[in-house]
């Protein structure tokens, strides 16, 4: 076991951004433990990544908005992996509305699962971290938690209370090696936003200063970066990596 390969779990792992980073983590010689929510589409999904040479991934699924269901599945990848070093919080959906015609379940579904869900993965892996003396938590909010975004009180809301509970606990594990940090990614060229009218497509590309989407390799890199031994002086950030979109 002391020579085996650090354990990363990456929440979302099967969605457009989720790959990425798996993929990164993998190259970067990381035992990757992929989340997902469709178990037929994440066994293809596999296949795929296994095809492309990645046989250092694996596949959990976890309903993330359960806490106890998040406390076994961690145990279950310490037991069958190895002690989680990496947590990357990358699971999202959304369920868009103005306030005025937004429904409970579109608040609370997005909460659960874009807020709620980084909560319960932190919880149950920072026990374990704090044993290791050693983390990294890396929790994947947006632009829009940054800046807000029409119809998107939920998901605005939900990205936002990531950096924020980044920064607590950022403060709470800061003497025990464990470093909890933000990414912020603008618009990615993720299959959703590729399905968007070319039309309205180009007036989003027209309002990013370097006049590109960001594709979801530079946000895998970005990952892997921060997931590194030697990125332990930076903690309770927020990175932003939107083209310019957005500075503040």
């Amino acid at each position: 076991m002391a020579n085996q390969a650090p354990v990363a779990w990456v929440t979302g792992g099967t969605g457009g951004i989720g790959t990425a980073i798996c993929r990164s983590l993998a190259d970067a010689g990381y035992q990757v433990v992929a989340g997902y929510h469709n178990p037929d589409k994440a066994k293809t999904w596999l296949e795929t990544q296994k095809a492309d040479g990645y046989t250092n991934i694996a596949l959990s699924g976890v309903n993330l908005s359960d806490h106890d269901a998040c406390l076994e599945g961690a145990r279950e990848i310490n037991e069958n992996h190895g002690p989680i070093k990496v947590l990357v919080n990358c699971a999202g959906i959304t369920r868009d509305g103005t306030m005025k015609r937004m429904t409970y379940d579109q608040w609370y579904q997005v909460i659960d699962t874009n807020l709620n869900s980084v909560f319960n993965t932190c919880r149950s892996v920072v026990e374990s971290m704090l044993e290791q003396n050693y983390g990294r938590i890396i929790n994947i909010s947006s632009i829009n938690g940054r800046k807000g975004q029409f119809g998107q009180v939920n998901y605005a809301a939900a990205k936002a209370g990531m950096h924020g509970l980044t920064m607590s606990l950022a403060q709470e594990t800061a003497t025990k090696g464990i470093t909890v940090n933000t990414v912020s990614p603008g618009y990615i060229a993720t299959d959703m936003i590729m399905q968007i009218p070319e039309k309205v497509r180009e007036t989003i590309r027209e309002g990013i200063p370097i006049k590109r989407f960001g594709t979801p390799e530079e946000i895998g890199r970005l990952v892997t970066f921060l997931a590194h031994e030697e990125s332990g002086f930076i903690t309770g950030a927020n990175i932003d990596i939107n083209g310019g979109q957005f500075m503040g």
